[in-house]
């Protein structure tokens, strides 16, 4: 995998935290990553429910995981955020290839931030719309 595109901060807290194991678990390859936007890929292989298309739970990982990586990204260096909700709506499927899901900022605040996470096929048919609300905390 080549180096994703990064903001400083976002370079700064890769190096300090990576994507963690989940994300690694689950093939997420991240592609760029700033508070304001974000890109990753994932396989469907490894991914599926018992029908064979992808999970609907791996949606969310993956969502999930782009939200907060943004969120910290914003919340970098004096802070961290940690994701207080979750929503997803799933329009179609997929039962192969890789999805791609990319991130844009609704609201980037002092103590909230609200991202949109858009989950396609490789033909481009959005298949989810994920959207994540982080709590910014002070580090101590």
């Amino acid at each position: 995998m080549s180096q994703p595109k990064t903001s400083q901060a976002a370079a700064e807290l890769l190096n300090q935290r990576g994507l963690g194991d989940l994300a690694e678990k689950m093939g997420i390859e991240l592609l760029e990553l700033s508070a304001e936007r974000s890109v990753a890929r994932m396989p469907v292989a490894g991914n599926t429910q018992p029908l064979g298309v992808l999970h609907g739970g791996a949606h969310v990982v993956l969502g999930e995981s782009l939200g907060s990586f943004s969120a910290n990204v914003w919340a970098h260096p004096n802070g961290y955020a940690v994701g207080i909700e979750v929503n997803a709506s799933h329009s179609r499927s997929a039962s192969e290839g890789y999805v791609t899901a990319v991130c844009e900022a609704i609201s980037l605040g002092k103590t909230l931030t609200v991202h949109e996470i858009a989950i396609s096929d490789e033909a481009g048919n959005r298949l989810s719309t994920v959207r994540i609300t982080n709590l910014i905390r002070a580090k101590k």
